[in-house]
């Protein structure tokens, strides 16, 4: 979320600031909201952010600069996104622009029921888990992105 929040950021500077381009600025990262709009309010589509959601950035960023970083053949890398909305999945589907890396973005997207329902059929038991660091393959982030999915999470992280 945080490369969804810096690159948003930067486009409404360039609007605001340097009048290149339609305001408000409305945010992209929402693939059931971009549905929606382009269905019920295209009129409004040219102020749409060029951003990508989060799903789609991380996917972007895993098959080109994680890959290089790393040695690894994009087309070696299956990227599964867990998502709590059934519409990443959609998102997936919607148009070219989910290549962008020259592979798919994302591979597959999984909402968090089904990852829930996989772990509580595999029995595994969180509770008596080893605690460990979480990966991060951009290193540090911000506490913004962790408030990105709440209700104006995204107001508030910009």
């Amino acid at each position: 979320a945080d490369l969804t929040i810096m690159e948003e950021g930067s486009e409404f500077i360039e609007r605001f600031v340097h009048g290149r381009g339609e305001l408000p600025l409305i945010t992209s990262c929402c693939p059931a909201w971009t549905d929606f709009m382009e269905k019920r309010h295209y009129d409004f589509i040219h102020n749409f952010s060029s951003a990508k959601s989060p799903q789609q950035m991380l996917g972007v960023m895993t098959k080109t600069y994680y890959a290089e970083k790393q040695g690894i053949d994009p087309s070696k890398i299956y990227q599964v996104s867990i998502m709590p909305c059934t519409a990443k999945k959609y998102e997936l589907q919607r148009t070219d622009e989910m290549y962008a890396s020259g592979y798919k973005d994302v591979d597959v997207s999984i909402t968090t029921r089904e990852i829930a329902r996989m772990i509580k059929q595999s029995g595994i038991d969180f509770v008596n888990l080893e605690e460990e660091e979480a990966d991060s393959i951009l290193g540090e982030y911000s506490g913004a992105g962790t408030i990105f999915g709440v209700t104006g999470g995204v107001m508030e992280a910009a």
